[in-house]
Parts: C-alpha cells; sequence; structure tokens
C-alpha cells in the first residue's frame, strides 16, 4: 500500500517534467511552421503541464488525515480536481476548433513539414511512455486524479497521431486543407472525452453510491451474518480513498445483550472491509432490535 502511495504521488510529476519537454519542442516548431494541428497539440501540452502540477498539489491535499473542521478527510478534492481538470480539456477542445475555424478563412500554409513530422513522431514516443506509467499506477491505485492525467495523455495520444498523419498527407499531396480538417476533429474529440472526466467527478461530490458490484457483497455480507435476521436504509458513498456505509440492521434475538450484539457488528464492518484492503473504509452500523424502516424516513 505504501508503494502504491508512492506511485501517485510521483506520478504527477514525472508527468509533468515529460509533459514541459513537449510543450517547449511543439510549441517551437508549432509556430515556425504554422500548423493549427501542431500548435493545437502544443497547447494541449502546455495545459496538460499545469493540470499534472495541480493534480500533485491535490494528491497532498487529499491524503492528508481527517481534522476536527474537516473529520471525514479530504477526499473529494479528488472529485473537485477531476472535474476542473475535465472543465480545462473542454476548454483546450473548443480553443482549438476555434483555431481550426480561424486557419479556414485566413488561408495560411504549413511550413517546415518535415521537421514538424519528426516532433510528432518523438512527442509519441514520449506520450506512450506517459500513457503506460499512467494506465499502471492508475490499475494499482484507481486515483480519480490520476485518471484525470491519464484522460489528458489518452487524447494526446489519438491528437499526436493525428497531426502526424495530417503533416504527413501534407508533405505528399500539398493539400494544407488537411491541417484544418484535423486540428477540428481532434478539438472536437477532446472535447468529447472531457465529460465523461467531468461527470464522474460531479457523481463523486454528489455523494453517489458505490459501485454496484461492492453495494451487492455488502448486501450478501449482511445477510449471511449470523444473528442478523434483516436490514434497511442502506447507504453508501466514496470520496477519492474513502468509502462510506451506514446501515441499520434487525437482529434475531430481541434480548441480545449489547455485547454480543456488538460482536456481530463488528463481524459486518471487518468484512466490508475485506472488500477493498486499499479504500479506507468508515462504516456506521445501527442496531435495531425489531425492523423500524416504517417509522422512519431517510
Amino acid at each position: 500500500m505504501k508503494q502504491n502511495s508512492t506511485l501517485e504521488k510521483n506520478a504527477p510529476l514525472v508527468a509533468t517534467s515529460l509533459s514541459l519537454l513537449l510543450a517547449v519542442v511543439k510549441l517551437t516548431v508549432g509556430i515556425m511552421s504554422g500548423s493549427v494541428a501542431l500548435l493545437a497539440s502544443a497547447m494541449d501540452s502546455i495545459m496538460d503541464m499545469f493540470v499534472s502540477i495541480f493534480n500533485f498539489l491535490a494528491l497532498k491535499i487529499s491524503d492528508k488525515k481527517p481534522t476536527d473542521e474537516f473529520s471525514y478527510g479530504y477526499g473529494k478534492v479528488e472529485a473537485i480536481v477531476a472535474t476542473l481538470e475535465g472543465l480545462l480539456v473542454l476548454g483546450s477542445g473548443l480553443y482549438i476548433i476555434y483555431e481550426a475555424i480561424n486557419k479556414y478563412f485566413s488561408k495560411e500554409i504549413v511550413t517546415h513539414v518535415d521537421l514538424s513530422i519528426y516532433v510528432m513522431i518523438f512527442s509519441l514516443l514520449v506520450v506512450f511512455i506517459i500513457v503506460s506509467f499512467l494506465s499502471y499506477v492508475v490499475k494499482k491505485s484507481n486515483n480519480l486524479v490520476i485518471k484525470g492525467d491519464l484522460l489528458h495523455y489518452k487524447t494526446d495520444l489519438f491528437s499526436n497521431t493525428a497531426v502526424l498523419v495530417s503533416l504527413v498527407i501534407i508533405y505528399f499531396t500539398k493539400w494544407y486543407w488537411i491541417d484544418v480538417v484535423f486540428g477540428l476533429a481532434i478539438g472536437i474529440y477532446i472535447a468529447k472525452e472531457s465529460f465523461e472526466l467531468i461527470k464522474e467527478g460531479i457523481e463523486v461530490l454528489l455523494d453517489t453510491s458505490l459501485e454496484k458490484e461492492e453495494v451487492e457483497k455488502i448486501k450478501f455480507i449482511i445477510t449471511t451474518t449470523k444473528g442478523i435476521s434483516d436490514f434497511h436504509f442502506l447507504k453508501t458513498r466514496h470520496a477519492g480513498k474513502f468509502k462510506f456505509v451506514e446501515v441499520h440492521i434487525v437482529l434475531e434475538n430481541q434480548d441480545i445483550s449489547l455485547h454480543d450484539a456488538h460482536v456481530i457488528a463488528d463481524r459486518v464492518e471487518d468484512a466490508i472491509k475485506s472488500i477493498d484492503d486499499e479504500a479506507n473504509w468508515h462504516i456506521m452500523i445501527h442496531l435495531d432490535p425489531v425492523d423500524d424502516s416504517q417509522s422512519h424516513k431517510y
């Protein structure tokens, strides 16, 4: 678990360093060549660099221990950052679309095509390394902020490939309008991909339930634990590494001692925590001698 935490903290720094390198190279050659697709890719790399820095700071905050003021921890910082990232990606896509349309009406042509092609081949290799690394980190940590970073670089992988293809076509055919078409396509794709990240971040902020599979496991644990006849008012949510569960369990024996009742509750709690050993679980179990679900509203 400590290794996963180190990976999460270092991932944005690795991405930031490589994004800075790509941004400088692509921006320089993009200005020289006048390619809107290459400039769009450079702008995307610059934005990714700043977002990765932002992610590094967000991870440090979300990893802080709960305080008296924030007794549930800082897990939702990840969702806030993910939502902001999605909005930034959306803005980037809309800007690229604007640049593509502007380039079409200005009738500018692309120069230094051969140099631009070499730059994009280099860029593709670097972005592929970043995507592979971040994918590995996401599999290990399932961190929402790192998922946001991964989305940036996956769109980069697509957009860089599109830019390279457009430059190759221009090199052999002199069809300069291809640059506008590919620039427009990249912008639309990036804007489209941003909505998924925005949606996921907002869902966490709105306290959506845990994954359906996890909820079903929780229900199974409760119904199969000896001494429990029923349950109600099951509520779940998640925020970063934190997962929250609230439930009322109905005990079979109405005259059970407080000690024995808590033993049953502890069994349920321990079993739920075993569903995901990497998560920080906050579990609240209310013990009912009878089913009072009809007399309360939640």
